[in-house]
């Protein structure tokens, strides 16, 4: 099945705590069904100083499952992703303005 959403894209979240922040796709994970938002879905990771990084407590934003994050149109709100074909390629558009992403 064709990706719905891919990196790079605009999105905004839907469910849990970051509900209604928007945020850029920086990593997408098809086979796990999520994906990374940067700036998004952050948890405090403990690391162990080594002699290439300085340990202590690292903000890491953390996946978030595909059904909790819906693309943002030209309007600037949440829309669902739709394919079509134009002049012979599948496109993806926005279902709400029926713009082309």
């Amino acid at each position: 099945m064709a990706a719905k959403l891919k990196k790079g894209d605009k999105v905004v979240v839907l469910a849990g705590k970051d509900k209604g922040k928007t945020g850029e796709i920086s990593a997408v994970m098809p086979a796990k069904g999520k994906a990374v938002v940067d700036g998004l879905n952050i948890a405090i990771r403990h690391t162990r100083q080594s002699q290439t990084s300085q340990g202590g407590r690292i903000p890491q934003a953390q996946p978030i499952d595909l059904s909790n994050l819906a693309i943002v149109d030209a309007n600037g709100k949440a829309s669902r992703v739709g394919f079509r074909m134009e002049d012979g390629k599948k496109v993806r558009f926005a279902k709400t303005t029926g713009d082309v992403i």
